[in-house]
């Protein structure tokens, strides 16, 4: 139980930082364009016709830029820009290190996620609060072995603008040339915070070959932006069986890379009467595609 009171007492700090640092946020809409010979210049645009449009930087004032040079042009925020400094978008917004949070994929945009090789995720966002993922572990690689496939729809609702997010989704798997193999888990989260600072607490029921789970599985998650490319992860799991209880408690960082992410920490057992510290390795890379990117 002790580390149930520590993941709450995280939960809390960080729910409470988020919080204050949202009500100081700056949300005013930029424009940043990219053009064909690789500049970016972000600002407000204060004249457009059919040939050229005219924009208002902080560094080089008012600019023309040609319509026909503009590679791509994408509405941003003024809060991402911090002491004269581009903050880049989070490539990962919706989850943590692997946990799902309650902020959704818009309709277009999805991402490819590849953990230590052989974790291959993907997915794509059908509308702006419904999105559908595959993940695939090709064991088949190595000699034929059964290969566990996994499908996880998800359904996220916006309830106060980055400020609380509802998600509700289900990861519902086999293992292909095996038979009575189907397995998986449902879940709900809450996410207090906006995308880039935020904690998260969830519930989930697993299943096994016909067979339910017990007890539920709770998450505490929280992630919190540290500067222009870095970010604090933690994702936490805490479960009761047979009057014992225990889980995983973890702590990591995402670098944000142009427009993809690493994601890296270390994953502890805890509970369920371990006496030795065991520190399991993190790895993942996470690549955002579609209309936003």
């Amino acid at each position: 139980m002790k580390t149930i009171k520590v993941g709450l007492l995280l939960a809390f700090v960080v729910f409470f930082c988020t919080n204050l640092s949202a009500q100081t946020e700056n949300d005013s809409t930029l424009v940043q364009i990219e053009t064909l010979d690789g500049n970016h210049f972000t600002g407000k645009i204060t004249n457009q016709d059919s040939e050229k449009l005219t924009i208002v930087t902080d560094n080089l004032g008012e600019i023309e830029i040609k319509l026909s040079s503009i590679k791509s042009r994408k509405t941003v925020l003024a809060s991402q820009q911090k002491n004269g400094e581009w903050w880049l978008d989070n490539p990962q917004s919706t989850r943590y290190f692997w946990s799902p949070n309650g902020y959704g994929l818009k309709k277009g945009e999805g991402y490819f996620q590849n953990v230590w090789i052989l974790w291959n995720q993907v997915a794509y966002g059908i509308t702006d609060n419904f999105s559908i993922g595959g993940t695939v572990i090709p064991l088949f690689l190595f000699g034929g072995a059964p290969t566990p496939v996994i499908i996880n729809p998800k359904i996220s609702l916006p309830i106060n603008k980055n400020k609380l997010n509802l998600g509700a989704g289900a990861l519902i798997g086999t293992v292909l040339g095996e038979s009575e193999t189907g397995f998986g888990i449902v879940y709900g989260v809450s996410t207090f915070g906006s995308p880039n600072s935020n904690v998260s607490i969830g519930l989930g029921y697993g299943f096994a070959g016909g067979e339910w789970a017990s007890s539920p599985l709770v998450n505490f998650s929280a992630m919190t932006r540290l500067s222009s490319r870095w970010y604090f992860l933690s994702e936490n799991y805490f479960i009761g069986v047979a009057g014992e209880s225990g889980g995983l408690i973890s702590g990591g960082a995402r670098w944000i890379i142009n427009r993809a992410a690493l994601d890296f920490g270390l994953f502890v057992p805890v509970g369920f009467g371990i006496s030795t510290v065991v520190a399991i390795p993190w790895l993942g890379f996470t690549i955002p595609f579609g209309k936003n990117n």
